[in-house]
């Protein structure tokens, strides 16, 4: 617990800088428990703070962890260069507070996209170390053939790797799809897997990150939420 003025408060929270917060609060536009509060040295208590800015209530969040139903067509890059960026589709002050993408989902990807502004949270889930795996659904040009999924499953040779690549399991859903986990998240490593086995990635979508499922998170695409304790803790790899 502990306590900070408002205008740092704001701040933190992505609402802009500090002198710009300080003018939000003096112009009576922040309220507190339904009270205007216009000094912006007013002493707040962080932990289960709420506060409403514009009409609009927030939570004090020390850190935001957030899960994207990524659309097609976005560049998960706080930089995007031929596409529009993933933070485009979040609340403005997300990119005041320097959230980013945990890992990347090509432009053309869709599905589960984690971000946040904790640098260790994203360090860790984008270790190879942490064997987090990660599940996709892959539209295919050719058939899904038996011999397609021992090729996955086996493992196939990257030229730029110097190991042959695996799936963690894999397995046919009709005959044009199929259901591939991986735990290395290499660069389009499923696509580059599915060519190196003599097959062509159509479309792509990643549906699980350890055991979140993002079924389980009822978004649209485009939509986005945040994820609290019990969400985070499907992250971890399985009997972490």
């Amino acid at each position: 617990m502990s306590k900070q003025s408002l205008d740092r408060i704001l701040q933190s929270q992505g609402f802009g800088t500090r002198k710009w917060c300080r003018e939000l609060i003096s112009d009576g536009e922040v309220a507190v428990n339904g009270e205007t509060i216009t000094d912006y040295r007013a002493s707040l208590e962080t932990d289960g703070l709420s506060f409403t800015i514009f009409d609009e209530t927030w939570e004090y969040r020390q850190h935001v962890y957030i899960a994207l139903n990524k659309p097609p067509g976005y560049e998960c890059s706080r930089k995007p260069s031929h596409h529009p960026g993933v933070l485009t589709l979040l609340p403005e002050q997300f990119t005041w507070r320097e959230v980013q993408p945990v890992g990347r989902l090509d432009h053309d990807t869709t599905g589960l996209l984690l971000m946040s502004d904790d640098g260790a949270f994203i360090h860790a889930q984008s270790s190879p170390k942490r064997h987090v795996p990660k599940l996709y659904v892959a539209t295919t040009d050719a058939p899904v053939t038996d011999e397609l999924i021992e090729k996955l499953l086996s493992g196939v040779k990257l030229h730029d790797e110097p190991a042959p690549l695996a799936a963690q399991s894999c397995r046919r859903l009709d005959e044009h799809r199929l259901e591939i986990v991986l735990e290395q998240g290499k660069y389009h490593q499923v696509k580059r897997m599915l060519a190196a086995a003599g097959n062509h990635c159509q479309a792509l979508r990643r549906t699980m990150v350890g055991r979140l499922e993002l079924d389980s998170l009822s978004l649209d695409e485009g939509e986005w939420c945040y994820l609290d304790e019990e969400k985070l803790s499907l992250l971890a790899p399985a009997g972490a």
